[in-house]
């Protein structure tokens, strides 16, 4: 029994596609092996040096216009650089975070000079990416933020604190949102670029001890006067920030479920493997009915799962994902991959409690899938308000 036989739709299937899946797995297979995601755990952070080896291979910028740099290539191929991620274990490299959450915001909303002096930089790994939306009392909530945006004659003057911030530690590039008019609510938001090493004022935080993910630097972000020249200001319109992050969050959560797609087959293969070899009242594992029934909801749970992504991400390549789907998307999936992941370390018994073993690992860095990008509670208001 495969962990995944579902084939991929037509438009999923192309040669460039199956092309780009090789270009990836040998590049985490040198670059991403055991001892050295362990050692991104251990340290806190993914070695500098494999951000530029990525770009080196063509695999960051993806979807940055070839006049930048970049592949000018769609999401599909975002979409299977992430599951190559998730099924190798590498999801602590927040590449997808870079490439498919933050770039685009450049891509689309930065001006023309602004995008010939940050993209190429973006593609080659010499520019590292970071947004910086959530805050000590600000997380699903972004209307709550306290992080304030002053006009300054040619410069704003950035107040405020941001935490939980991905690539924090090495990011040279941030998408900071700032109320400008802290009167205003939504309307009252701006996005800015912050260049890290032209600015004073900007101090970054220790890396954050997390449950999991331990191999993705996340830290917070401290800015005290930070002076910001007026041309940063995302879009150059003051008050776009929040419409900005509403039309980028439907990708974002696309994101999160090839993340999570991919780390479900991870956990399906690695117990297949293990319920094959291991040996309990006179056979292999897989041979108990409960083995097999409880593998059988897993490989449905996640058949479904991922059918109804590729539905959501075709949805986004012709421009119909509406926020109430992807929020769908978002909510089911990372759902699933927590009850699968759950269902697979029992399989494992006393060593799926063992963080030698891959699945424990996989156990701890699912349960934050169902936090960011939104809270799957919000998710719901979210749907909710789709009903009529």
């Amino acid at each position: 029994m495969p962990a995944f036989d579902l084939p991929r739709p037509r438009f999923m299937d192309a040669e460039d596609l199956r092309l780009l899946q090789g270009t990836v797995d040998r590049f985490l297979d040198e670059n991403a092996d055991a001892e050295a995601r362990a050692r991104w755990r251990q340290q806190g952070y993914v070695d500098r040096a494999v951000w530029t080896r990525a770009g080196a291979a063509g695999l960051l910028g993806v979807s940055v216009p070839e006049a930048y740099g970049g592949l000018g290539a769609d999401f599909r191929y975002e979409a299977i650089l992430i599951e190559r991620l998730g099924i190798k274990h590498a999801l602590n490299f927040a590449l997808p975070l870079h490439n498919a959450v933050v770039a685009p915001y450049l891509v689309d909303y930065a001006s023309d000079e602004q995008k010939q002096r940050w993209l190429p930089g973006v593609v080659s790994g010499a520019t590292l990416l970071a947004v910086a939306m959530s805050e000590p009392a600000a997380g699903s909530d972004l209307q709550a933020m306290h992080t304030t945006a002053r006009r300054d004659g040619d410069h704003y003057v950035i107040n405020g604190q941001k935490t939980f911030i991905s690539n924090g530690l090495h990011a040279s590039l941030i998408v900071v949102a700032a109320k400008t008019d802290p009167g205003a609510g939504a309307k009252g938001i701006s996005l800015f670029i912050v260049e890290t090493d032209k600015v004073e004022g900007f101090a970054r935080g220790r890396l954050l001890d997390k449950l999991g993910q331990e191999g993705r630097d996340t830290t917070e972000l401290f800015f005290s006067d930070m002076r910001v020249p007026v041309q940063n200001l995302l879009g150059g319109v003051e008050g776009r920030g929040f419409s900005m992050l509403m039309e980028k969050l439907p990708q974002e959560r696309l994101v999160i479920g090839w993340q999570a797609i991919g780390m479900i087959e991870a956990a399906l293969t690695a117990t297949l493997d293990y319920v094959r070899e291991r040996r309990a009242f006179g056979g292999a594992l897989i041979n108990l009915q409960n083995t097999q029934f409880k593998l059988a909801e897993c490989k449905t749970l996640a058949t479904v799962a991922k059918t109804f992504l590729y539905h959501c991400t075709e949805r986004l390549l012709n421009g119909s994902l509406d926020a109430a789907t992807a929020s769908m998307a978002k909510l089911f999936i990372t759902e699933t991959q927590a009850k699968i992941i759950d269902e697979c370390l029992q399989l494992f018994g006393g060593y799926g409690y063992m963080l030698e073993y891959p699945i424990a690992e996989m156990y701890k860095d699912a349960r934050a899938y169902r936090i960011y990008g939104g809270t799957n509670e919000i998710m719901k208001v979210l749907i909710a308000r789709s009903l009529g």
